[in-house]
């Protein structure tokens, strides 16, 4: 069976790479993406990378194609929340990839976003789609919430050693992204000679994908972290690495501490625990690689590494997709990195 599926904001650096993702998924049909700018456009003459793979043009509105199966929101946050709830009227799945429905409490997303929630009964049922934490949650789910790109890359490196109860709450997480994960718009701080042989330190304290790793880690480990979170601009255009550091409850060993990854990530395909993780190894994929180094007597640091536009956005949407639909997680992602 072959399932039809729209993007609702098909021309940004996401809604870009689910296209390129979903043109040549065996099980998949893209069948819209939309875009006010380039509606009437070939998506192949606005993508060019996309020639040869499809040959559908954008809308103005997602309404404008019929009998989709799943939409996926690819826009800047407080769309979704207005498109979701009439896709789910018509019993048409959705995947949020913005940020309006990863909070499970509408008071924490006005806080973080300075917005109300208009869609609160939405909020309360979306799933948090991290598949190698929450699978089960995911399948079958009429609404997944994708998580950020930092998000993903701390929550993976800290859940299973706070589930572990070998560390206290307390973690201090030190993130560095690549360009791309601050989207296309451009801006002074984005702006080649700013950033382009320097470390920039951002949104420190205010950054909107910390209160999702406080909360996605409580779900998962049953205890809240206390996270401080200090992420930073690099001079790459793909990739993150969070370097996460514990302090732990008692001394602890480095074969004790591989026995908790490897027991949490060992049968999983695209989580790997490896000795030193590197961005240029999941560039362009969907994989991820987590490492950990005891250091000293009573601490720990563990690092997640991602390629921020594929497994921290649009690669994890579609592993996430196909768990909804009940396709083989891996279709249309069982590809590796780059590696240079």
């Amino acid at each position: 069976m072959t399932y039809r599926v729209g993007i609702i904001g098909g021309t940004g650096y996401t809604g870009s790479e689910l296209s390129r993702i979903l043109s040549v998924h065996p099980d998949i049909e893209l069948a819209a993406l939309t875009s006010r700018a380039n509606a009437g456009k070939r998506v192949s003459d606005v993508h060019t990378f996309l020639k040869g793979y499809t040959d559908i043009c954008f809308t103005e509105k997602i309404s404008d194609t019929k009998d989709l199966d799943l939409v996926m929101v690819a826009t800047p946050f407080g769309v979704a929340m207005d498109e979701v709830p009439a896709l789910h009227e018509q019993g048409i799945k959705s995947i949020d990839l913005s940020g309006d429905y990863r909070m499970k409490d509408p008071a924490v997303y006005q806080k973080w976003y300075g917005k109300e929630h208009t869609d609160p009964e939405g909020l309360k049922d979306a799933v948090f789609g991290l598949p190698e934490l929450f699978r089960d949650r995911i399948k079958g789910a009429d609404l997944v919430a994708n998580p950020g790109c930092y998000a993903t890359s701390a929550i993976l490196a800290i859940a299973p050693l706070m589930k572990s109860g070998l560390v206290y709450p307390d973690v201090f997480v030190d993130g560095k992204s690549g360009t791309s994960g601050a989207g296309m718009k451009p801006s002074e701080r984005l702006h080649h000679p700013t950033c382009g042989e320097s470390v920039i330190p951002y949104k420190i304290g205010s950054h909107r994908h910390q209160p999702e790793i406080d909360m996605a880690v409580g779900m998962f480990a049953g205890v809240t972290p206390d996270v401080a979170f200090v992420p930073h601009l690099i001079p790459i255009v793909r990739g993150i690495i969070s370097s996460c550091y514990f302090r732990t409850k008692k001394e602890v060993t480095q074969e004790e501490v591989d026995a908790v990854y490897e027991k949490q990530y060992g049968a999983e395909r695209f989580v790997h625990y490896v000795p030193e993780p590197s961005i240029r190894a999941v560039v362009a994929s969907n994989h991820a690689q987590v490492g950990s180094t005891v250091l000293g007597k009573d601490r720990v640091v563990s690092f997640g590494v991602i390629d921020n536009l594929v497994k921290g956005a649009s690669g994890q949407a579609v592993q996430n997709m196909n768990l909804m639909l009940g396709l083989p997680e891996t279709a249309g992602l069982d590809f590796p990195g780059l590696g240079v």
